[in-house]
Order: structure tokens, then C-alpha cells, then sequence
């Protein structure tokens, strides 16, 4: 559901005790949508993107891009080492507003609001000076884009319109009686919640229908006077507001601030601690989809062109391949021709010869091209044979690379599926225009240009485990960092990262073992299944054959487990 008011207001009163009074420390523009406030020991996220807006302490690490957007830049100039004196909500409006007192140039002391409004694609976080203009916002909005309401620099801010609704914690028995019998008979219940009551999300009119009738598909016509108790007892929970996650085959779907039953067995219901746990737990997954939608994108179309270029040449090829094993009749037709020069006349255009080759000896009809003679025709059968026999050479050839490619490009497209940080995305870039899948532009790429490091964990007995962000650093973890006694991972016919349980020169425990294919389990496209092999083996019996696409190893005498991906157990094992 979108972060409904009501929703919003159970965030607000969870994080005002732990940011009020706390001073920002450092100030993040991870992405085009979304800032970090770094106080102290907290991250306060304010996200205006258009489909997860929200304010939260959030636990989650987020990359920083190496020159921060000017809106980020600007920020800092103004509330960078302010201290939060106060939060507050708009009455029932997803708005929120922080105000901040921080020290100009010269020392004295000014008020700041940053105001975070999550209303989808008109969501924004806009700075506001004491004097209430707008010092800058996220989104502009001009004339052309909204006359009813502009958000430009200089302007004085104004709250968002109101919606001309009534608000539902309000509203006594009599009054909602009386607007439900005004109402048409053939207007759904929840729709009219909708538009009766602001702060009401489809989610939460459909679930006090269901509470009053068992069912959500409950027209006015047929209403008989429940529909108010299950309304008056929401109204008492909006007073409680605790977080629940509805989830759907093991994967988040939607969240609440109150007990959600009209799924019944459908979806699992799971009561957190925090909103912001919740929160997190719910938009991880989201965004990282997200970034690779924003980041990847045009490295995903390479390399899925790529991988469906090399499908198409393999098999056309096997095709090829396929019409080679039956050379031997050419073969044959030549030496019957051969055997029957004796009984030919130049200008023939069929032969029909016992064939001895097979059993019974059974009579063929040759073709023959009558302006060649006997002795050419035979040659020109012996041609067709010799040269489908030098064509399955190649072409076996042609196959091994191009599987080898092929498989190669899969395990690209896995990386940029769960890429994290945009230093993936930049390894992967650099990684396909060296392979010449991506035209060098012959200049380094903007962004982040540290070394990359690999993915660590540590195990629940203390054994650090790594795990390869991509092709380049499996190479690197398996034939650098990986010490001779170090266990080295990776999924069975799997494209995965390659895993390396550091084992200190000792013998690890087996619990490590499992924890470590785990994780190889989870960083592969095995992720969504169950009981995926995994083998593992000593470092030193992995070896990567000369020539052979990044990533390509080959290995000996190795074990197998077989793992199901956990994606609490990752969370619980990442070093931070």
C-alpha cells in the first residue's frame, strides 16, 4: 500500500523520540530521489520517490555516488551540523516537516524546515529558510507543470491542496450514518470510504468491509448497519498503530499499521518491532530492483542482446551440426558411382545400383548431374562428404565457444541482477568493454572509482566468508585472495558468485561450511529455490584454464551440499 497518513503518523511518532535534539553529523544523496541524514548512531532516510516515498531510520547501507548532486551540496551548505529541534505531520496529510537550527557563515543562528511531502509522483523534499521561501527543492515545479501550486526557489512554500474529504477519526456515529444513506445504493462500501474519508488507503476500506461482512465485494444496498462498529474499532487502532507486513510466498507484498485478515491463508502475516525494520525489510528488495532499472539498464540490454545473439548462433549451428552426421550417405553414393563406372554413359542423370553396404543389398536411385561425367559425379559426392566432415569439426568448435560465451554472458546478466552498489554496475561496464560487448568511449566512466571489495560475512563460529560482486573479483577471490587451505564455494551448474569460507589454515567447523554455501546458494540464480547443491573444495583444487571468459574456473575432487537460500540468515551473517 502507499504510505497512507494514518501509516505516516505511526512513523512520525516512532522516530521523533530517537532524531529531536540530534545533530546531523553528514548529509547523503545515494540516489536521485533520496537523502540521508547521518546523526548520531542513526540514518534518517527521507525518500521522495514516486513509488516508495516515506521518512525512516533505516539500518540498510546505501553507496554514495563519488561527487554528491548539487541538491545534496546545497543541503550541507545550509543544515550540514544543524540539530533537529522538532517533527511534525500536517494534520492527516502525508507531509512532514523537520525543523533544523543551524549556523549561517558568520555564526548566527538560523531556522530551517525540510519538508518531505509523500504524495507518489508528487512527492518532494523541499528546504524552506526562516523567512518561509523555499531555499530549494528536489523537484521543481513550474507554471506549465501545476497552476494550482508551483515549488520553485524564491516562492513562499504552501501546504499541498486539500482534498475536499471529511477526516475519519472525526467523524461521530450519526454523521457517518447519514452519509451512508445518502449515498447510492450500487456504490461499492469501500469506494465509498474512499471517497468520503481522506488518510484511507483501498488497502485499509477494503479490510473494515471485510471486518464487517466477511467479505470486501459488499455494496451500499445491502449495508445494515455493521459497517460503523468495524469503522468505530478502526478508529481505536489508528490510535495504536503497529507494523505489519503481509507477505506472499515468502515475499514481502504489502504493510500496515494494523491486523490485515481479508487475505485469509492467501498471505502470511508477520508483526514487527519498528516501522523502520519493517519499512526496510520492504523496499530492499524494491530498490535494488530499482537500481538496476535506473543504473543497469543499458548494461542489462547489452548483455540480454548479447546472450540472446549467442542462443540464436547456437543453434543455428546445432541445426548444422545436426545435418553433418548424415554425410555418410554422400560418402556411399560416391563409391557405388565409383564401383558402377563400367556400366555409366556421360549425360546419365540417375544410377540405380545395389547398394552393398547394406543388408540384401537393396537397389538406390542416384542422382546424377548429366553434364558431368561419371568420374566427376563421384567426385562430387566425396566433395559433399569431405567437406560436412571438416564442417563437424568447426562447428564443434564454434559450439564449445559459444556455450562458453554463452554461459559467460548468463552469469553477467545474474550480476546485474543483484547488483548492489553502482561500483558493481561500474566493474560490470569496464568487464563487457574489455570483452567487446560495450564500445570503448576512451575515457574513464564518471562515478565511483575506488576498488571495489568483494561481499563480506562471517560466520556464526567467526570464520570470515567473501563473496564476488562479479566476474572480475570471483577471478580475483579465487586465484589471489584464496589461501591454498581456504574452502571455496560455488553453486553445481549454478550461475553464482564464487564464495571463499576463510579457514586461517585450520579445519572449518561444519556449521561454517553450511553457512558459507549458503550464502553461495543465495548469490546465485538459485536464490528463489530450495535444496540447491553447492560444492565446495580446498582453494588449491581450483584452477582457471589459460584463455578461459572471466569467472571460468575448472576443479577436482570436490563435496556437495545441498542448501536453501535464507535471506534472514544473510542479513544476520553481513559485516557492516
Amino acid at each position: 500500500m502507499a504510505l497512507d497518513a494514518i501509516c505516516l503518523r505511526s512513523v512520525v511518532r516512532e522516530i521523533e523520540p530517537l532524531i529531536v535534539n540530534n545533530r546531523i553529523e553528514k548529509i547523503q544523496q545515494p540516489a536521485r530521489d533520496e537523502v540521508v541524514l547521518l546523526l548520531r548512531g542513526k540514518r534518517l532516510l527521507l525518500n521522495a520517490g514516486a513509488n516508495q516515498p516515506r521518512i525512516q531510520i533505516t539500518s540498510l547501507l546505501r553507496d554514495n555516488p563519488s561527487q554528491p548532486p548539487m541538491f545534496c551540496m546545497l543541503l550541507r551548505k545550509y543544515i550540514g551540523g544543524g540539530r533537529i529541534t522538532a517533527v511534525e505531520q500536517a494534520p492527516l496529510e502525508r507531509v512532514v516537516t523537520l525543523h533544523i537550527e543551524a549556523m549561517d557563515e558568520l555564526g548566527e543562528r538560523s531556522d530551517f524546515r525540510l519538508i518531505l511531502e509523500c504524495m507518489g509522483r508528487h512527492s518532494n523534499l523541499i528546504l524552506v529558510g526562516q523567512d518561509g521561501r523555499i531555499v530549494e527543492c528536489m523537484r521543481r515545479v513550474d507554471f506549465e507543470m501545476s497552476q494550482q501550486r508551483q515549488v520553485l526557489p524564491g516562492l513562499y512554500y504552501e501546504l499541498p491542496p486539500r482534498q475536499e474529504k471529511l477526516s475519519p477519526l472525526d467523524v461521530e456515529e450519526e454523521t457517518f450514518r447519514q452519509l451512508l444513506t445518502a449515498c447510492d445504493g450500487e456504490k461499492k462500501l469501500d469506494g465509498w470510504l474512499l471517497d468520503t474519508f481522506t488518510a484511507i488507503s483501498p488497502l485499509v476500506a477494503r479490510e473494515i468491509v471485510y471486518r464487517a461482512y466477511g467479505n470486501t465485494d459488499v455494496r451500499a444496498a445491502e449495508e445494515n448497519g455493521r459497517l460503523w462498529a468495524a469503522f468505530a474499532a478502526w478508529q481505536k487502532m489508528c490510535e495504536e498503530g503497529r507494523p505489519h507486513m503481509l507477505k506472499k510466498a515468502g515475499k514481502p507484498s504489502d504493510y500496515s499499521y494494523f491486523s490485515i485478515g481479508q487475505y485469509g491463508t492467501w498471505m502470511e502475516e508477520t508483526l514487527y518491532d519498528s516501522f523502520s525494520q519493517m519499512l526496510d525489510d520492504f523496499y530492499e528488495g524494491r530498490e535494488q530492483a530499482e537500481r538496476v532499472r535506473q543504473k543497469g539498464q543499458d548494461l542489462m540490454k547489452t548483455a540480454t542482446n548479447a546472450r540472446d545473439r549467442v542462443r540464436r548462433k547456437i543453434a543455428l549451428q546445432e541445426k548444422e551440426y545436426a545435418r553433418t552426421q548424415d554425410r555418410d550417405k554422400w560418402r556411399i553414393c560416391g563409391e557405388l558411382i565409383t564401383a558402377n563406372l563400367y556400366r555409366m554413359e556421360r549425360g546419365a542423370s540417375r544410377l540405380q545400383a545395389e547398394n552393398y553396404y547394406e543388408e540384401n543389398c537393396p537397389t538406390v536411385d542416384i542422382q546424377l548431374d548429366p553434364r558431368l561425367s561419371p568420374q566427376e559425379n563421384a567426385a562430387k559426392y566425396f566433395k559433399q562428404y569431405n567437406k560436412a566432415k571438416t564442417a563437424e569439426k568447426m562447428l564443434t568448435e564454434q559450439l564449445e565457444r559459444g556455450r562458453k560465451e554463452l554461459a559467460y554472458l548468463e552469469s553477467v546478466v545474474q550480476e546485474l541482477q543483484q547488483a548492489e552498489a553502482e561500483q558493481d554496475f561500474n566493474d560490470i561496464r569496464a568487464e563487457l568493454t574489455d570483452g567487446g560487448y560495450i564500445r570503448s568511449r576512451g575515457k574513464k566512466q564518471p562515478g565511483f572509482q575506488r576498488t571495489s571489495k568483494p561481499r563480506e560475512f562471517r560466520s556464526t563460529t567467526g570464520l570470515r566468508i567473501l563473496v564476488g560482486r562479479n566476474n572480475r573479483q570471483n577471478d580475483r577471490l579465487t586465484t589471489k585472495t584464496a589461501g591454498p587451505r581456504d574452502i571455496w564455494l560455488h553453486t553445481q551448474k549454478i550461475h553464482g558468485s564464487h564464495v571463499i569460507l576463510c579457514t586461517d589454515g585450520i579445519e572449518p567447523d561444519e556449521e561454517s561450511v553450511w553457512e558459507a554455501a549458503m550464502l553461495a546458494a543465495y548469490f546465485s540464480q538459485g536464490r528463489e529455490g530450495s535444496k540447491v547443491p553447492v560444492d565446495y573444495t580446498p582453494a588449491r583444487y581450483v584452477k582457471k584454464p589459460s584463455g578461459a571468459q572471466p569467472g571460468m574456473v575448472i576443479y577436482t575432487t570436490y563435496q556437495t551440499v545441498y542448501v536453501t537460500p535464507d535471506s534472514e540468515l544473510v542479513k544476520k551473517l553481513s559485516i557492516k
